[in-house]
């Protein structure tokens, strides 16, 4: 005789550890709820009574560590996002967009060139616009809503220096901009593989910085803070912020050599 499968909910709420089937698949969705050790995320999964079902820890604030890599930064450079109309290019999962949500944004365009990555706390909120498929070189800055009063940024496989002044049109004159700066895209991909995708070498993270610097004010941007991630990327690899204003942004054009040494040094602080 076959043993008994239920669905996953309803075996979260038969063990105890959901009280309702609702919390159950909110448990899910919130990625708390592993099946033999590996997370599960349909409601619907059937499991078997010999199945180990572990309830995780509180929800994350935000659906992707990205969430709290933003909130670090909008808390070092000052930047309260509430009542702004923004735009987060590269979004994946939503880190970043729940972040601004979160913290007052008025809406927030979420742009991607993959797709079905969003969580779908974000994709049916009325505050999201989602751009999917979409390569943010190739749109219309009008047609998307610019001029934004804040543009974040967090790509891969790509330089920030390729998308610069796109940025630049969706931010226009007075806007700002939140950019992720990521070694491991930067720099050569010689430097890359040689640490197997780990920048490690602070000189690298240095060139990379002052070569983004130097591109973003090339376009006239002013470029008003820097700080290290308060998270390291998925691989451990360090990641910067750079805080920059359009031409009439009411952004300080101040960083400089010690700056961006200063950034560098609170590397040996993160956990």
């Amino acid at each position: 005789m076959a043993a008994a499968r239920r669905r996953l909910d309803g075996e979260l709420v038969r063990r105890k550890l959901a009280p309702s089937r609702e919390a159950a698949q909110k448990a899910i969705a919130d990625r708390r709820v592993t099946v033999n050790g590996a997370l599960a995320n349909k409601p619907a999964r059937m499991v078997l009574g010999g199945d180990a079902i572990e309830l995780l820890g509180p929800p994350p604030k935000y659906v992707g560590r990205g969430g709290d890599k933003l909130e670090g930064a909008l808390a070092s450079f000052g930047i309260d996002p509430t009542g702004w109309h923004c735009v987060d290019v590269g979004s994946s999962t939503g880190g970043f967009t729940d972040c601004l949500l979160q913290a007052g944004a008025t809406d927030v365009v979420a742009i991607d060139v993959g797709r079905a990555q969003l969580h779908n706390r974000l994709r049916h909120n009325r505050r999201v616009d989602v751009r999917e498929q979409t390569d943010v070189r190739s749109v219309d800055p009008a047609e998307i809503g610019a001029p934004f009063d804040l543009v974040v940024i967090d790509v891969s496989f790509i330089g920030l220096d390729r998308i610069l002044d796109i940025v630049a049109s969706l931010a226009g004159d007075e806007g700002q901009i939140l950019a992720l700066v990521k070694p491991q895209f930067e720099a050569g991909k010689q430097e890359a593989s040689k640490g197997k995708g780990v920048i490690r070498d602070p000189e690298i993270w240095n060139r990379v910085l002052h070569e983004t610097i130097a591109a973003s004010r090339q376009r006239e941007l002013l470029v008003g803070g820097i700080d290290v991630s308060p998270i390291k990327g998925g691989a451990g690899n360090v990641e910067f912020f750079l805080w920059i204003g359009g031409p009439a942004a009411s952004v300080a054009d101040l960083v400089d050599e010690h700056a961006v040494n200063t950034a560098i040094e609170r590397v040996g602080a993160l956990p």
